[in-house]
């Protein structure tokens, strides 16, 4: 077993600080990462202060599940990577690989999934894995990633969750090239769906509370930009929208996305807000509509994805960080101040 710097939270009211944690060895299907780049994910807020009854928080919590990193070991039957491979981790590093989800590609809903971070270890090293705010993490082979080779690694690490987050319901909607769709909230998730939506050949619409988004929406990709707050404006796309995803996670109306909606449009949340949503029935009878949800994508998608990022030179807009700034970066986030996700350098830790 080995020690990895970290930083980590001792409770739900503590600052993230500096600690040590174990690692395991590396068993014969496991690769050991030495981590370069870790994304700040506004799910990291929310489970180090242990903000979701649903999924309590096990202290130390070492949060991180955006990770990019060079592979230093490799067990004895790993085949999928070599040494001074660049990899990338997302929300999963191990399922049981057998159950219909994991033969379906879908990890990410395998009953016995283990997370990055705050999910029961099942080898044992400690109570809970510990994720990404740390020098170096071990994992299975098929739960590390390829990262081509042309794009700015402090960009990639937020595709691993971000970036999968809102691709995998727009590809699974179906080819919208041509197709007028919605991106609900211009944050570290929206600006990523105006990205992949723009690069698909969708006609790209950000709907966005703020006038002071325009500009940006436009930088990103949008063809459009509706400002929700304006009834007229919102009246004038009544109806027109094929597909829109929704990222918002404060509480909002959800109906009045659902009356953009053409007939069998579709509305996708990705979003988590803390209360339920109210939904009017007939805004979803008449004409059709379907309300769904997505949660990350598997393994085989999250690759196709990054593959696609590759060859299109789509990485998220970041603001590199030192580790040390961490508890900072945690409040601007929820002062909605970041353009549009940090990414944490980890050669500040290890030379910390």
């Amino acid at each position: 077993m080995n020690q990895a710097k970290a930083f980590a939270a001792s409770s739900p009211t503590s600052l993230l600080a500096s600690t040590s944690i174990p690692r395991r060895e590396p068993t014969d299907r496991d690769v050991e990462i030495d981590i370069l780049f870790c994304g700040v994910c506004h799910s990291d807020l929310h489970q180090a202060r242990n903000e979701w009854s649903a999924v309590p928080t096990t202290y130390p919590c070492v949060p991180g599940h955006e990770i990019v990193g060079r592979v230093t070991r490799i067990g004895s039957a790993v085949t999928k990577h070599r040494v001074g491979d660049i990899v990338g981790v997302g929300c999963l590093v191990d399922s049981d690989q057998k159950c219909p989800s994991c033969a379906a590609n879908l990890e990410q809903f395998c009953p016995h999934a283990t997370f990055t971070y705050n999910s029961p270890d099942k080898h044992g090293t400690a109570l809970v894995t510990y994720g990404g705010y740390s020098t170096s993490i071990v994992v299975d082979e098929h739960f590390a990633l390829k990262v081509p080779a042309n794009l700015s690694l402090a960009g990639v690490a937020p595709l691993l969750c971000a970036g999968i987050t809102t691709y995998s319901p727009i590809r699974r909607w179906g080819d919208i090239k041509g197709k007028k769709v919605g991106v609900v909230g211009l944050g570290g998730l929206g600006h990523m769906g105006v990205k992949f939506a723009h690069a698909f050949g969708a006609h790209t619409v950000v709907l966005t509370t703020s006038a002071g988004k325009k500009d940006d929406a436009l930088r990103l990709g949008a063809d459009e930009v509706v400002i929700t707050r304006d009834a007229n404006e919102m009246q004038k796309h009544a109806g027109s929208f094929d597909f829109i995803i929704d990222t918002v996670s404060a509480d909002h109306d959800i109906n009045a996305y659902l009356n953009l909606l053409v007939t069998d449009g579709t509305l996708t949340l990705v979003g988590l807000p803390s209360n339920p949503l109210s939904v009017a029935a007939f805004g979803l009878l008449l004409g059709r509509k379907r309300l769904a949800g997505s949660l990350i994508g598997g393994i085989a998608e999250t690759q196709e994805m990054l593959d696609f990022c590759g060859a299109n030179q789509i990485v998220s807009d970041v603001e590199v960080i030192a580790i040390q700034q961490v508890n900072e970066a945690y409040e601007r986030l929820l002062n909605s101040d970041v353009k549009y996700r940090f990414s944490i350098d980890m050669a500040s830790l290890k030379n910390g």
